[in-house]
């Protein structure tokens, strides 16, 4: 049984997402990134404007909860696809929880009838996202804020739910 309970994305998670996003990537980015790089990725937490408008875009967020009713972590899908966010918080990486999210993700996915999944990993990410099945199509070397940076753009073929 989880530590952890999920649930969908509620306007009231909007400025705790927008800060453990910001805390993930400082707290857990250097540990495969340059601080340089690091800023450049989260120069500041994101507004809770900028996540409700992105939650509200017809995306599909999920949001995990600790044992103290605390944001522990999130993850996105939008309508094609596209994994585009999956962080935890800090104390909470390594527990199992952002691999519980990207699992009911890829549920959610299979359930609507999608058969592919795609994202673009951290170095962080990529091994969470091939223990489930996404495959490295390339690195991605680009620049944010004028810093040099890489991703991984990986893949996922699904198959239809057998039940």
């Amino acid at each position: 049984m989880s530590a952890f309970s999920f649930r969908r994305y509620a306007a009231a998670d909007a400025e705790a997402i927008g800060r453990l996003y910001f805390d993930s990537v400082r707290a857990l980015g250097v540990r495969a990134y340059t601080e340089a790089q690091v800023a450049a990725w989260a120069p500041a937490p994101v507004a809770a404007e900028q996540v409700q408008a992105r939650a509200g875009d017809g995306r599909l967020t999920l949001v995990a909860e600790d044992g103290a009713g605390q944001v522990a972590a999130f993850g996105d899908l939008e309508a094609d696809g596209h994994v585009d966010m999956l962080y935890a918080r800090p104390d909470a990486a390594g527990t199992g929880v952002a691999g519980e999210l990207l699992d009911r993700l890829i549920a959610a996915a299979r359930e609507a009838g999608a058969d592919r999944l795609y994202v673009e990993a951290s170095e962080l990410a990529r091994p969470l996202f091939a223990r489930k099945g996404f495959a490295v199509v390339r690195r991605r070397d680009f620049e944010v804020r004028g810093v040099a940076i890489h991703n991984y753009a990986m893949e996922m073929r699904l198959e239809p739910d057998p039940a």
